[in-house]
């Protein structure tokens, strides 16, 4: 008990140490420096810039056409080019390299003569607000805070500390336990002793005068102890195949939150095949650079917890190295290194499913039995609220059978009409004109619809 005391005593001193430290202040003043050649409005500007420009510009690194950071005070020093030359290129490019501007043409080949669009609805305002924009130093915004945002982006320091409040009631808990047991061997010693205070051996009892003595016990636990083994066996079996929450760590971190839900792009964008084929398909990384080519950094709002920023860009290099992207020079190396996805739902090769039948001719039923907004998150849960997909469901022939039962059938879909045009008039005389028919009614439960 001393030295669980002495240790305590250790472990609150440290403690309120640490309670006591403090970080160290950060000194030292940023200072922008803005351009002199132009004046305007730098948030004007920023608007502009993302609507008119951004598609093929950013401002420090090339893209379809060059960094536009610092291209004023660039251009003054380079090539002695002042800001009417910039108002000349901007409104009409074109025109200018046709006058037979040296510099134009330049820019042009060294750009794989690519055109660039004439904006002569912008007005030199327009144009001085870009400029001021593009000659302001890059400056990294501020992170919302987990109060403002709800969600975090780094964990801080206290995230990361040691529990030491923890850990002391962990000892004192401890120390209580210890303490209690030697009052309880104590009396057992005690109880044990004669009158004298000598300890009493007691004789050895065998085994079978034990069972004997509490034998209708003693079937009454084997009895129970087998049960159980068997539920356990039986448990074991049906569950075999069952992968519900299984979530693999992927070779790429990706979120479906931020491409499905903060970026809303549609489920059928990347797993195109889903609506024509039996399988849903892995988009090739093609479909990815098709918004990839551009977007080389992460510049979203949402930033899960225990990530941050750099972490997604991070994240976005090994696209490139998977297709052999130089996002530097914009080039294609031509080696490229597949994406070894890891498959999460994945049903028996006795059963056949066609997400084909579903997306089509079920998805308007679907949607509406299970309330989403999607057919796809009928099966594969809010994919949009995820940051790595988990299979969220049993996939059982049980619970495929009780969404046949309950799902009813769209009488009014083209599809079904055509398809089941004689079927459905057998339904209507069997069920009746509005009877609502759900999927069982079609044959959703026969064993040749999903079994060979």
């Amino acid at each position: 008990l001393r030295h669980y005391a002495t240790l305590l005593f250790i472990v609150a001193f440290s403690w309120m140490n640490a309670q006591d430290a403090t970080a160290e202040p950060v000194s030292g003043d940023a200072q922008e420096a803005t351009a002199e050649a132009v004046s305007g409005d730098a948030g004007n500007g920023e608007a502009l810039f993302k609507q008119h420009c951004a598609a093929c510009h950013k401002l420090d690194a090339k893209l379809i056409g060059p960094a536009l950071g610092g291209m004023v005070e660039r251009l003054q020093e380079e090539q002695g080019l002042g800001v009417d030359w910039l108002h000349k290129w901007i409104r009409n490019n074109q025109e200018l390299r046709e006058s037979g501007d040296e510099y134009a043409n330049q820019v042009f080949e060294e750009y794989n003569e690519i055109l660039m669009l004439p904006f002569e609805q912008l007005s030199d305002q327009d144009i001085d607000d870009i400029l001021v924009y593009t000659s302001q130093p890059a400056t990294q915004k501020e992170e919302k805070t987990a109060e403002t945002t709800g969600m975090a982006s780094t964990p801080s320091a206290d995230d990361t500390s040691f529990p030491m409040g923890a850990l002391i009631i962990g000892f004192a808990v401890l120390a209580t336990l210890l303490i209690w047991i030697l009052f309880r061997v104590n009396a057992l010693v005690n109880l044990s002793k004669d009158e004298g205070g000598v300890l009493v051996e007691d004789r050895d009892i065998s085994f079978a005068e034990t069972f004997e003595k509490y034998k209708n016990f003693a079937y009454a636990g084997m009895g129970l102890i087998t049960l159980l083994v068997l539920y356990g066996a039986w448990q074991f079996m049906i569950g075999i195949g069952v992968d519900k929450g299984y979530q693999p760590e992927q070779p790429i971190y990706f979120s479906h939150k931020i491409h499905a839900g903060q970026q809303g792009i549609d489920c059928q964008y990347c797993h195109s095949s889903a609506k024509y084929g039996k399988v849903s398909g892995i988009p090739s990384t093609n479909v990815c650079m098709n918004c990839h080519y551009q977007i080389q950094e992460y510049a979203g709002e949402y930033v899960e917890s225990g990530k941050s920023k750099e972490f997604y860009t991070e994240e976005m290099q090994k696209i490139y190295a998977a297709i052999g992207f130089d996002k530097e020079n914009l080039t294609y190396s031509g080696e490229v290194d597949p994406i070894e996805w890891n498959r999460i739902h994945n049903l028996p090769d006795f059963v056949y499913f066609s997400h084909a039948q579903h997306v089509v001719a079920g998805e308007d039923a679907i949607k509406s039995a299970k309330g989403v907004e999607q057919v796809c998150f009928a099966c594969h849960g809010q994919v949009d609220e995820m940051d790595e997909v988990k299979m969220v469901n049993d996939f059982t022939m049980g619970w495929c059978i009780e969404c046949h039962r309950e799902t009813k059938v769209d009488m009014e879909n083209e599809y079904n009409k055509e398809y089941y045009a004689q079927l459905h008039e057998k339904l209507k005389k069997e069920y009746g004109a509005d009877a609502e028919i759900t999927v069982d009614a079609i044959g959703g439960l026969e064993c040749g619809k999903c079994h060979y």
